[in-house]
């Protein structure tokens, strides 16, 4: 069993990205989890401990997070799609946003 977190920073201002909407899902579309960042741009738990292996994807609404900068954005929204192995326990996803760029990679 996995859980996964999250943690967005803006790159732009080099600080955490507050108030961005995430949504954890199976591949299937099955919704698991929503969650909002908090004052440190993070996701501490996001959906349950129990996640089985498979195919999931988290979703970033980085559209709203800019329109509420007044700052125009190329992606309204980040997905990422990963895979969960039985042996591993933790997934961390974190996010380097732009308006017009992001790269994410494996976290720990």
């Amino acid at each position: 069993m996995s859980y996964v977190t999250a943690h967005v920073l803006d790159s732009v201002t080099g600080t955490p990205a507050r108030g961005v909407a995430v949504a954890l899902e199976a591949a299937d579309g099955t919704s698991i989890a929503t969650a909002e960042t908090d004052e440190d741009g993070r996701v501490p738990e996001l959906g349950p401990e129990t996640l089985e292996s498979g195919d999931y994807r988290i979703t970033f609404a980085t559209g709203q997070y800019f329109a509420g900068r007044n700052q125009p954005t190329f992606y309204p929204f980040v997905t990422v799609n990963f895979t969960v192995q039985a042996e591993e326990r933790h997934y961390h996803v974190p996010l380097l946003l732009s308006p017009f760029a992001f790269s994410t990679y494996r976290g720990s």
